[in-house]
């Protein structure tokens, strides 16, 4: 059996599937740490770097599950094989790929060479080397700290990036500096997937923080000094891109069939092709493109194998509706929970049980408990004082 993916998907499906005794697993990962995506704009305001990092060696059970390490390049349908960009061949006989997906820009000129981002934790020490440099360097923040893409990661980060900046100014000795934090949407509202009903709660919680919002605009380029929006420049040398992700080109350069959505066309038990699964972020399924449904999949999937392995009859694939817990600021979140909308204190408390849930899900619950109490410590120190 050979997964390959270190995200939600691809990990639960590797510890179900290593319960089970005659099933050798491997898993093929390009990075040595399990990535947990719902804390990472926590991290990239303020928090401990641990929280939304877990080695993979602390989650896999190396006697029953076999780590690879490499970036999946090609697939060989013949021979059964997937050949990594190091140059490793590895053999399967049952194929489960779950590889997440990667940034797009749209081929707007020049956000790749100016933008940030915070999908990954380079990208957010990046980002907040880039913040904090600034302010040692100009003492002055950023006329606009610009923020483009309104679903939830977007409105995650411009919830809680105003107080991170008040915070590190004041701790850079600025103070009585006005922040200015734009938020920017293609489409006519926020979280355009969402209810409007929460929709318009989380327009006037960010309101109320001060955020300034640009609905219905469009992004048509970057330089080093300004954002253009709608024919306008928008001054700022902070722009974090949260609004394109495209699926992950293996699965284009790899000649599978693809809809309209830019998702991998599965039958009815989440294959592509005889042996071979596509689950999460990659598969065209209703809810493709949340954590929850990544592990719905990985369950599904590993349910179905056993019963061929028994030889029973596999069950059709049945889509889960996610819960939607949206943090956007300090203790307040938006959580839709089929016909239930809560927002403000609850939804966060749900939202940090949630989180603690989602730990849980690959470690004891005393390991998830210390992993999710990370979220109580902060950075230990400016990124860039130490060189200055």
């Amino acid at each position: 059996m050979l997964i390959v993916g270190g995200g939600f998907g691809g990990i639960k499906a590797a510890l179900e599937l290593s319960k089970h005794q005659g099933i050798a697993v491997t898993l093929l990962s390009d990075r040595p740490d399990f990535r947990y995506y719902p804390t990472l704009y926590h991290t990239a305001t303020g928090g401990l770097h641990t929280q939304s990092s877990i080695p993979l060696d602390q989650i896999l059970p190396t006697e029953q599950i076999t780590l690879a390490l490499g970036t999946a390049e090609r697939l060989d349908r013949e021979h059964k094989t997937i050949h990594t960009k190091e140059g490793h061949i590895i053999p399967f006989d049952t194929l489960i790929l779950a590889l997440g997906v990667v940034t797009n820009y749209f081929g707007i000129k020049g956000l790749d060479k100016y933008a940030y981002g915070i999908k990954s934790l380079e990208e957010v020490r990046r980002f907040k080397a880039h913040i904090h440099e600034q302010l040692t360097d100009e003492h002055v923040p950023d006329p606009n700290y610009v923020i483009v893409g309104a679903g939830p990661t977007g409105i995650e980060l411009a919830g809680a990036l105003p107080a991170y900046l008040r915070r590190i100014m004041a701790s850079h000795g600025i103070y009585h500096r006005a922040v200015h934090v734009d938020l920017i949407e293609a489409a006519p509202r926020l979280l355009p997937r969402s209810p409007r009903s929460t929709s318009r709660a989380v327009r006037r919680q960010l309101r109320r923080l001060g955020v300034k919002l640009y609905l219905g605009q469009a992004v048509q380029g970057e330089t080093a000094d300004a954002l253009m929006v709608n024919g306008k420049p928008l001054a700022s040398h902070t722009v974090v891109w949260t609004a394109g992700m495209a699926n992950h080109p293996f699965f284009e350069h790899n000649a599978f069939a693809i809809d309209q959505r830019h998702k991998v066309v599965v039958d009815q038990y989440l294959q592509a092709e005889p042996d071979i699964y596509v689950i999460g972020d990659n598969a065209s399924t209703p809810y493709s493109g949340m954590a929850q449904t990544a592990l719905h999949d990985a369950q599904f999937v590993y349910h179905n194998l056993i019963r061929l392995f028994q030889g029973e009859e596999a069950q059709p694939y049945k889509a889960k509706k996610p819960v939607s817990i949206i943090p956007a600021g300090p203790c307040w979140a938006a959580v839709d929970w089929g016909p239930l909308h809560l927002y403000g204190r609850l939804g966060w408390l749900l939202r940090e049980a949630a989180d603690w849930s989602g730990f849980h899900d690959f470690e004891p619950w005393w390991k998830a408990t210390e992993q999710w109490a990370t979220e109580l410590g902060a950075e230990e120190s400016c990124p860039v004082c130490a060189t200055h």
